[in-house]
């Protein structure tokens, strides 16, 4: 069942659920930042028009700069603005930032600790034909290792949005994974988001007599997502319920710093865990959740994500199947998680 306090949804599960691309999410919320807080800024590497922000640029053209193709300039620039008191956002592909500026965002932003947010855009391999020097699905792995930086991964474009307006109250340099395609949206305006904190959106009903010790849920098995491919496993975990497997999903939008309290007591509840993500398995968002689980709750994890390849051109459904991370592998990847437990 889905939580009804958390304001979800009520057509998440329905064929014809509202879709919207989350980068627009970035766009709303650069907007009203700009509205609320003069000294936002926003930077862009000729890509304006794909990542939304276009329409911070129509409304506070004085408050815009286009860096052109130099990725490594927008990066720098935007540390300089931040120096003399301005909350820069600076976007482009997230293959080209945090790619190809990874160096520039290290030592000028993360390493002089100043407040510059950067939307990578386009990011996973669902930005289809574009192919595999463009899909990026190593980009949660090159920010979180950076000291000081906060990365988040919103699941829709609302929660984007919400993102977008926190990262530019707070004095942290944050990364913000942005997807191309239309995806469901999942929450409300009225479902709470903050930095840093996670929520279970589907729980299975509690069946007494099979909970570990202490524990307030009987799962089988819990699901941990992060961005878009959270309803694919939303969708998987309700089919699971129905074939008699317990199941909760959380939303993971914050991956660095993790909420460690709530995926310990995740992995306390259901003994298994498996992270879905649209990323390489290596260095992103599971491989944080199991270096946590390692020191703290060690328990089964199956991981879903792009093992070790490059991404290729072709429609992004069916990428996204072909690199295992469809509902199907999801509910196997739960199944294998549930027989290893002890």
């Amino acid at each position: 069942m889905i939580d009804p306090g958390l304001n979800l949804n009520p057509k998440l599960f329905d064929p014809d659920v509202d879709m919207q691309p989350i980068r627009k999410g970035f766009g709303e919320g650069l907007l009203l930042a700009g509205k609320a807080d003069k000294r936002v800024v926003g930077l862009c590497a000729d890509l304006t028009d794909s990542t939304h922000m276009n329409m911070f640029a129509a409304a506070f053209p004085e408050r815009f700069i286009e860096i052109g193709v130099a990725e490594q300039n927008l990066a720098a620039t935007a540390s300089g603005m931040a120096h003399m008191g301005k909350i820069p956002f600076i976007t482009s592909y997230a293959m080209f930032s945090p790619g190809r500026n990874w160096e520039q965002i290290r030592t000028t932003i993360a390493y002089n600790n100043v407040p510059v947010k950067i939307a990578g855009s386009h990011a996973g391999v669902s930005v289809g034909p574009d192919g595999g020097t463009h899909q990026a699905i190593e980009d949660i792995a090159l920010t979180r290792v950076i000291p000081r930086m906060v990365v988040i991964s919103p699941c829709d474009a609302i929660e984007a949005r919400k993102a977008t307006l926190a990262a530019a109250k707070t004095p942290d340099p944050t990364y913000i994974r942005l997807a191309r395609e239309k995806t469901p949206l999942i929450t409300t305006d009225e479902t709470p988001f903050a930095i840093g904190k996670a929520w279970i959106a589907f729980r299975s009903a509690v069946r007494e007599g099979k909970r570990p010790s202490g524990a307030k849920h009987g799962f089988d098995v819990g699901i941990i997502a992060t961005g878009a491919l959270l309803h694919k496993a939303l969708m998987a975990a309700r089919e699971l319920d129905g074939k008699g497997i317990r199941a909760a999903v959380m939303n993971l939008s914050t991956i660095k710093p993790l909420d460690g309290d709530a995926i310990v007591r995740l992995a306390h509840d259901a003994g298994a865990i498996v992270a879905v993500e649209e990323h390489q398995v290596a260095g992103g968002m599971g491989s944080a959740v199991a270096e946590l689980l390692a020191a703290h709750r060690p328990v089964p994890i199956e991981f879903i994500g792009v093992r070790d390849q490059f991404g290729q051109s072709g429609a992004p459904a069916e990428l996204i199947e072909h690199y295992g991370m469809g509902e199907k592998h999801i509910r196997d990847a739960a199944r294998k998680a549930i027989l290893r437990k002890p």
